[in-house]
């Protein structure tokens, strides 16, 4: 660690995973939160659609804001103060939205958070970088972003068990607020590490031709919100919703931006920054089903995975997750009830069944027999949030793994270039939607819960391919960004990530329109082949340019 990687990482490394122990906390509950009846758990009680949109605009607009977040560090802020600046605002936002059950105050508390991470996550992701700018660390940036991302999905992989613990205990709003307690702590390890990388820490001298502020306030962002605001209040939907509406109408001026960076840049940065706008369009497909962890995912292990909890461990969970299924007081275990109501759309379609036996909808007949000769038998469930930890389990497994591979290769002068490492993440991640597709022939399309292991098997795929993609990402936005708006870019690959975020959204929102739902795990699997075969379509280039640039 002392010749191979900066002082700062540690320090990086734990800032980061405690902010995203908060992101992650809220991703991994919030659908669950937003869908549940408001009568029995203090829940919004909204359809799962509806929950769809929300939860897909929220992660679409907290990855958008990076891009003027991004830009504020390069030019006016510096990358220490958007540090504190984005983690104070995140951390009131998680407080909020358990302080507040006002559905206006739990958007603005959504919008605190949103804000705050555009100037967070850009900032610390290009600090990481420019630490791994000068020698001996330059040739192990790479390692850096593995080793970097491995420590968000500790903070993603332990914050799911608080959450269940928090939520089962005391409440929802518990839960938020522990949120909101761990960006804090992410803020004093940061704090206590400031030394190690304040010389990184520097803002790039203003240079001819580069962009100024007012021209991207008056081109860009003030655009971008009067777009935003003529796609929500136009009559209809042409997306879908209001709210997809204004988003796609949001980014269009914000995309103009980017592509014109490419046709205004000085001719030896011309080749970089379309190399990255290259990369940025095929990446989008991947958030676009990689995030459908909180929607689609969550709804298949809420309604679709068999969740009871071994009998060999009912009591020692008994009074930490399960308790009697007569108490509703922020429980996760009902006992057996026939009665169910299912929540109808506005075209009289049913979107979701709710109720305290929803559980019991399709067990096999031989669990229903059961449950009916025995009626005063408890059945204990593990929290439905529980499975959100699976993809950062394997991240953390797999990320020595990868690396070592990586290195092994390295050592031979048989290492890929980054832009195959990124294709071949599209191609695993592609893969992955082909284990849900043979869960549903499992569960006989539904009619009966399948294994939790399905679920792991398709996190365990998607991850290698996220290890291949998202990691690599932010090592090639570093890599090929000209110094003077690196942060700007590494804003452009969060803005793919947040198209991609707000498609995972709208295509969870249609499950319900597909009676077969093998047919939905289908069309995300066309999508990342044909996002492959894009790539592939591009490696040469992109290859040939990573080599041009020394890479």
């Amino acid at each position: 660690m002392k010749t191979k990687h900066p002082k700062g990482l540690p320090f990086l490394f734990f800032t980061e995973m405690w902010e995203r122990f908060g992101y992650y906390l809220i991703l991994g509950i919030f659908v669950l939160y937003v869908i549940e009846p408001a009568g029995i758990k203090g829940g919004l009680g909204l359809p799962d659609k509806t929950a769809d949109d929300i939860f897909g605009t929220y992660i679409a607009l907290t990855y958008l804001t990076p891009f003027i977040g991004g830009f504020l560090a390069d030019r006016v802020l510096g990358y220490i103060k958007s540090i504190y600046i984005g983690g104070v605002l995140m951390a009131a936002g998680y407080i909020g939205m358990g302080v507040f059950k006002d559905l206006t105050l739990f958007y603005s508390s959504l919008a605190l958070i949103i804000i705050g991470n555009g100037f967070f996550k850009p900032t610390i992701s290009t600090l990481l970088g420019n630490l791994y700018s000068e020698e001996p660390y330059k040739a192990n940036k790479d390692s850096g972003y593995n080793i970097f991302y491995m420590g968000i999905n500790i903070g993603a992989f332990i914050c799911n068990i608080i959450a269940a613990f928090m939520r089962n205990k005391f409440g929802w709003g518990e839960a938020f607020i522990t949120a909101g307690v761990g960006m804090l702590v992410g803020l004093v390890i940061f704090t206590i590490g400031r030394k190690h990388y304040l010389h990184a820490a520097t803002m790039k001298p203003v240079q001819e031709g580069d962009t100024k502020l007012s021209e991207i306030m008056l081109k860009v962002f003030l655009p971008a919100i009067i777009a935003g605001i003529i796609g929500w209040v136009i009559p209809g939907n042409i997306f879908g919703s209001d709210s997809t509406d204004a988003f796609i109408f949001a980014c269009i001026p914000v995309i103009y931006f980017y592509a014109s960076l490419y046709f205004k840049a000085k001719p030896e940065e011309k080749s970089s920054i379309g190399a990255l706008l290259s990369v940025f369009m095929i990446s989008m497909f991947f958030w676009a089903v990689f995030k459908q962890n909180g929607t689609a995912l969550t709804r298949w292990a809420n309604y679709y995975t068999d969740r009871s909890v071994p009998a060999s461990m009912e009591k020692p969970l008994e009074n930490i997750y399960m308790v009697d299924g007569k108490s509703y007081e922020d429980k996760e275990v009902p006992v057996y009830d026939d009665q169910f109501q299912s929540q109808k759309d506005e075209d009289g379609k049913a979107v979701k069944v709710q109720g305290k036996d929803v559980y019991f909808k399709n067990i096999t007949p031989e669990q229903r027999a059961d449950l009916e000769n025995n009626p005063a038998k408890k059945v204990y469930l593990y929290n439905t949030e529980l499975f959100q930890s699976i993809n950062p389990f394997w991240v953390i497994a797999l990320t020595p793994v990868i690396v070592g591979f990586w290195a092994m290769l390295r050592k031979r002068g048989k290492e890929p270039l980054t832009p195959t490492k990124i294709v071949l993440g599209l191609f695993i991640s592609a893969l992955s939607c082909l284990v849900m597709v043979l869960a549903v022939w499992a569960g006989d399309n539904g009619a009966v819960k399948v294994s939790p292991w399905w679920l792991v098997a398709g996190y365990g795929v998607i991850t290698i391919g996220e290890l291949c993609l998202s990691p690599m990402g932010l090592s090639f936005v570093s890599k090929l960004s000209p110094a003077r708006i690196t942060a700007l870019m590494m804003g452009g690959f969060f803005l793919a990530n947040s198209v991609g975020n707000k498609l995972s959204g709208i295509l969870a929102s249609t499950w319900y329109s597909y009676d077969n739902k093998m047919n939905y795990f289908l069309v995300n699997f066309a999508l990342l082949i044909f996002a492959t075969l894009l790539g592939v379509s591009m490696l040469k280039r992109l290859n040939t340019i990573m080599k041009e640039k020394g890479h």
